[in-house]
């Protein structure tokens, strides 16, 4: 297996990413080298109840730890977001420590955002009910709240800016969709502690799982892509190839299991940096148009059958790929390559225990593929797809329904 430093730290767009066991317990020193003193965890209840997770963060806060917000939902409601602005002004928190899985971590940053923005959640609706749609909070409209964020769940949602936030339900848009709103609030810190990532149920993690490696497989085919983000992609990619099985899938369990989460965190935190997301993620923004519905679940599900589609249409950076998934593509034509990329990845997924059809998501209906299909193609990650690809509704249809 690809070894892995035992810790590290990198700056990345006004980021520190902070990497390796323990790191928790430096979160006070870190807060104090900044001059802030008082930090309120943002988690969900799950999260808040958990003391192996828990302790080491409130450990490593010591007299920095003002409060805990623990009213995040995976539903990533905006009302969770002014909930924990009311949170930092009753505990005069000065810094905001988003704990969890990507809706907590979202929250965390959203709360920032609109901390300064100034409008109250009443307004954000009534513009949602009147527009459809909701302005983007002012970036110079005052001074944010810093967020660090400490991720326990694989989707990828640590280095981050953004994460919208539901502000009307479909039902009550006049749009009949979901209306969302967010702003863009780069975490000052990102610590990425292994052990506490061993605290989140199997489940969880596995759930979280694709979502993260689909950040991998997407950007070496987009148009955009450069060798740099490449680079990151690709041995991400392999890190987690190697590991994961042995973290949440039918390995879990083995001796090395420490060894393996050192490395899908390493992973996880490469496939984020200089990621492009596109096409699997124009997907995946299809479904959350139409029903509320866990992003790394369809990602599981149509990942293959989106790169069977890309790869008839375009090259779609097999060769990459082939080398982070280990497809060895002496002998093969490129057809072949294609196919061995595609195994390769329906493999890994399959040993997740993570859903496999569209049919097996209790929220999914097959006549909404038609309309799933126009919003998958509508789709601003679309602008990213590999160059020469011309996606047509009636494309991405068959795709839906092969994964069905």
């Amino acid at each position: 297996m690809l070894p892995v430093a035992d810790a590290f730290e990198y700056e990345y767009r006004g980021c520190d990413v902070v990497y390796g066991r323990g790191c928790a317990d430096r979160l006070g020193e870190y807060l104090a080298d900044r001059g802030l003193d008082r930090a309120l965890v943002v988690c969900g209840s799950n999260v808040g109840a958990n003391d192996d997770l828990m302790d080491p963060i409130r450990d490593g806060l010591g007299d920095r730890l003002a409060g805990v917000f623990d009213g995040t939902t995976p539903e990533k409601q905006a009302e969770a977001a002014f909930e924990a602005i009311d949170a930092m002004a009753e505990h005069d928190a000065d810094v905001l420590v988003g704990v969890g899985g990507g809706s907590s971590l979202d929250v965390a940053r959203q709360a920032s955002v609109f901390a300064a923005d100034g409008r109250s959640l009443a307004d954000l609706r009534e513009e949602a009910r009147d527009d459809g749609d909701v302005t983007p909070p002012d970036a110079t409209a005052g001074e944010r709240p810093p967020v660090v964020v400490i991720p326990t769940t694989l989707a990828g949602a640590d280095v981050s800016a953004g994460g919208s936030l539901e502000v009307l339900s479909a039902d009550e848009s006049p749009t009949g969709q979901p209306v969302t709103a967010s702003g863009s609030a780069m975490p000052i810190a990102d610590f990425a502690d292994p052990a506490l990532f061993e605290t989140t149920p199997t489940g969880a993690l596995a759930g979280s799982a694709m979502n993260g490696v689909d950040k991998g497989i997407e950007t070496p085919y987009a148009r955009d892509a450069d060798p740099v983000s490449d680079a990151t992609a690709v041995h991400g990619l392999r890190l987690l190839r190697d590991a994961l099985p042995a973290v949440v899938g039918e390995e879990s369990g083995a001796e090395d299991a420490a060894d393996a989460m050192d490395r899908v965190v390493a992973g996880a935190l490469l496939v984020q940096l200089d990621r492009k997301l596109s096409v699997v993620h124009a997907f995946g923004h299809g479904f959350s148009r139409r029903y509320d519905v866990q992003q790394g679940a369809v990602h599981a599900v149509v990942v293959p059958h989106v790169l069977r589609y890309l790869f008839a249409e375009v090259d779609a950076a097999r060769g990459l790929l082939a080398e982070g998934f280990g497809v060895d593509p002496d002998g093969k034509s490129d057809d072949e390559v294609a196919e061995a990329v595609v195994d390769a990845v329906a493999e890994l997924r399959d040993a997740l225990g993570v859903p496999t059809r569209l049919r097996d998501l209790p929220e999914t209906r097959e006549a909404d593929l038609p309309a799933i299909a126009e919003f998958v193609v509508d789709d601003h990650m679309m602008e990213r797809a590999p160059t020469g690809l011309d996606a047509t509704p009636e494309d991405v249809e068959a795709v839906l329904r092969e994964a069905w």
